[in-house]
This record gives C-alpha cells, sequence and structure tokens, in this order.
C-alpha cells in the first residue's frame, strides 16, 4: 500500500537523520513522497497541493507553522490539528504523509522538504530550473524565445523564473545551475576583444610604415 511505502521510508529517514543538515533530510523526504505519489499516478498533482499547503497555510499563518514544528505538542495533538485543519482541503495521501512527518518528529522540515520535492519532479520530468534576469522586465514572448534557445543547450525542459536587476548594463545573464551565461560580460568580452585587435592592427602598420620611411620623410 502506498501509506505503508510512505511509512517505511520516513522510518528509513528518521533512524538516519540524526544531526544531518535540513536539507538532506528534506531530500529523503520528499524522494518518500514523490514515490508514493508516482505510485498513483499524481506526482504533479501532489506537488500543488504541497504548493498550496505551503502558500495558503503556513505562509499567512506562521503560528500554525510553529505550532506543527515544536517539540513541546505531541505527535497525538499535531494528528488531531492536522485532522481538524486540513482534513476536509486536501487529499488523504497528503495527509497521511503528513502524519508520518509528525510520525516522526519532522514536520520543522517541511518547508526543505517542499524546495525538494520540487527539485526531484523536475529531475523526474526532465525539466530544468533556468534564472533570466534582465535590466528591466521582460514579455512572456521573449522569455519564451529564451526557453526555446536554451532547450537544446540543455538538453531538458527549461523552466524559466524572470528577475530584474537595474544594475545590469544591457544583455541578460542566464543561471542554469551552477553555470551562468552572461551576455552583458560576452558582449564586452567581445569589446575588448575588438579593440585589441584594432589597436594591434594600428602598431603593426604604424611599424611598417616607420621601416619604410625611417627618416619620417
Amino acid at each position: 500500500m502506498v501509506e505503508d511505502r510512505t511509512a517505511r521510508d520516513a522510518q528509513w529517514a528518521a533512524e538516519r537523520d540524526v544531526d544531518v543538515p535540513r536539507e538532506h533530510v528534506g531530500d529523503v523526504y520528499a524522494e518518500a513522497f514523490l514515490g508514493a505519489a508516482e505510485n498513483v499516478s499524481a506526482s504533479g498533482a501532489l506537488v500543488d497541493v504541497f504548493d498550496s499547503f505551503v502558500d495558503d497555510m503556513l505562509d499567512p499563518f506562521p503560528q500554525f507553522e510553529e505550532v506543527l514544528a515544536s517539540r513541546l505538542i505531541s505527535h497525538e495533538e499535531k494528528l488531531g490539528i492536522l485532522d481538524r485543519v486540513l482534513g476536509p482541503r486536501v487529499p488523504v495521501l497528503f495527509l497521511n504523509f503528513l502524519k508520518v512527518v509528525s510520525r516522526h518528529d519532522r514536520l520543522d522540515c517541511l518547508r526543505a522538504i517542499h524546495r525538494q520535492a520540487h527539485v526531484l519532479y523536475d529531475k523526474l520530468r526532465n525539466r530544468v530550473p533556468v534564472e533570466l534576469t534582465t535590466p528591466v522586465e521582460i514579455d512572456d514572448a521573449l522569455a519564451q524565445r529564451v526557453a526555446d534557445k536554451l532547450r537544446e543547450l540543455i538538453g531538458g525542459e527549461p523552466v524559466v523564473s524572470r528577475r530584474t536587476d537595474p544594475d545590469l548594463i544591457g544583455g541578460a545573464v542566464v543561471r542554469v545551475g551552477d553555470t551562468v551565461y552572461d551576455g552583458s560580460i560576452a558582449a564586452s568580452l567581445e569589446a575588448a576583444r575588438k579593440q585589441m585587435i584594432e589597436r594591434s592592427v594600428h602598431e603593426i602598420q604604424s611599424r611598417r610604415d616607420r621601416f619604410r620611411n625611417p627618416a619620417g620623410n
């Protein structure tokens, strides 16, 4: 059963997650979450549910997040809270997953689990996060053209997030993981290269002229 598999994965995580970075905890539980979702071909829908849970419950109600994360509140009390607050609003699979996380006292890692769920989901779907930075806002059509050009380069489906940086002079900066394609710097380097070539040609020509006319006549 899906719930049994999730529980086994979470137990494995709980036994190994002592004194490890929270992001690693998130990665282990996110893998269990997506593994359970894949069993019912609902990974995309459940990731959307997770998004809504963060956007509609954790972000606007920080006290609720603090209650879930608190070590002073028992697992049984948290189960009651989850049932009352989320029971009518979320799929049973998602609610059961939260209960498993609670059972192993890891509800303080919900945001890390959420982040890593997106990372793993993108990998499963061969989606590549791309950050596009421009001096001013660009429209959807231009962002799509950038995505089209990147698709073959990165070997996957680019998921473009846009940001602006007024200090960026011309061009655009595209970040794919740890790789940065800086259009403005590339343009500057190209201009410098041309300037160096022109200067070298000028110097060669001057020397040739002096050689041909050493007396300056």
